[in-house]
């Protein structure tokens, strides 16, 4: 697109429009995205309650995303008088803006991204790290014990789990032997000569379960919910929010559900490559593999949600810090170890 751009702008400007163009196409998709994955999320929920979920507003219901947009847009935006007002109103910016700049190093398809940087896995635990300042500061300046309450198990609840993650990417990184997402989706191309992804992988394999469950921690999402457990904490670090600011948090969430659900299908599972690598599945374009891998992760997202039941704070720091810590570690030496055999060798 620079290139285009380049026949009747200087190379800097030309640049610069392009990168516009393309931040707002990934962007703009990604919140009618959210819109609908909200109305989705519902649908699922209320499909295994036997219910029937949103069906009054447009078509099927498909315009109650919407209609709650414009609600949440109209009500007034209420400051608590004791607050911080500055960092109030920032800490919900802060949370919507990280969830979305991690998309900057997502592979669509080959040679679609944003940001082809050798180090994008490094960038996505950084900026996605960052989520956790939003949640702290709006439990700080809320000037209320329920939010900072909520506010601290949130960070101590992220912090766990971006531990194990960290350790299960390094053995994502050592197979792949690379921090750039597209040729971690490429080291998963014709595995065992059929396979597109680490699926059947056994070296890995355990790990995608893993990262998946932290996934859930991470995103704060049942049945590691309990920074927004309205049985213990009213409604959490949100509990003193309204209108925008309160939909700001919401959009962030499952803008960052997402993304876990596309780094899951990137990681283990082939991302914008078809399942199997025969050559007439390729005719599919990799953003549709890609689009698919996504929903199949968000439905297991939503099963999850509302199937398991929440678990209490001390069994979600136990399962973080005394089973995926030591096992992702472990996991590490393992793949370490396995391919310093087949790629050094034994007598080397």
């Amino acid at each position: 697109m620079t290139s285009w751009f380049t026949g009747f702008l200087p190379y800097g400007w030309a640049w610069f429009v392009a990168t516009i163009i393309d931040i707002l196409l990934i962007a703009l998709p990604l919140m009618l995205a959210v819109a609908m994955i909200i109305y989705a999320d519902r649908k699922i929920w209320a499909a295994m309650a036997l219910r029937r979920g949103p069906n009054v507003v447009g078509p099927l219901g498909l315009m109650q995303s919407f209609a709650d947009g414009l609600k949440v847009f109209l009500q007034e935006t209420i400051i608590p008088s004791a607050a911080n007002k500055g960092l109030f109103l920032i800490a919900p910016i802060i949370t919507f803006t990280v969830a979305l700049i991690v998309w900057a190093v997502v592979p669509f398809q080959t040679g679609v991204v944003l940001a082809n940087i050798n180090v994008g896995l490094l960038y996505v635990l950084a900026a996605s790290s960052l989520g956790v300042y939003g949640i702290i500061i709006a439990g700080w300046a809320s000037n209320s014990k329920y939010p900072f309450y909520s506010a601290l198990r949130a960070a101590a609840q992220m912090v766990s789990y971006e531990v194990s993650i960290g350790f299960v990417l390094i053995s994502v990184v050592l197979w792949a032997g690379s921090f750039n997402l597209s040729m971690i989706v490429d080291a998963q191309r014709g595995y065992y000569g059929l396979l597109n992804g680490n699926c059947f992988n056994p070296l890995l394999f355990p790990m995608a379960v893993v990262f998946f469950i932290s996934s859930l921690a991470e995103t704060q999402r049942a049945p590691f919910d309990l920074t927004e457990a309205e049985s213990e904490l009213v409604a959490g670090y949100q509990t003193e929010y309204s209108s925008m600011s309160f939909a700001l948090y919401w959009l962030g969430e499952y803008a960052n559900v997402i993304l876990m659900c596309a780094l899951n299908a990137i990681l283990f599972w082939g991302g914008y490559l078809p399942p199997v690598n025969w050559a007439p599945l390729y005719a599919v374009p990799g953003i549709i593999w890609l689009f698919v891998k996504i929903l199949a992760f968000f439905f297991l997202f939503s099963w999850v949600k509302a199937t398991v039941p929440r678990y209490r704070y001390d069994q979600l720091m136990r399962l973080g810090w005394k089973v995926f810590l030591p096992l992702s570690l472990f996991w590490v030496f393992l793949v370490s170890g396995f391919l310093m055999w087949i790629r050094v060798g034994v007598g080397s």
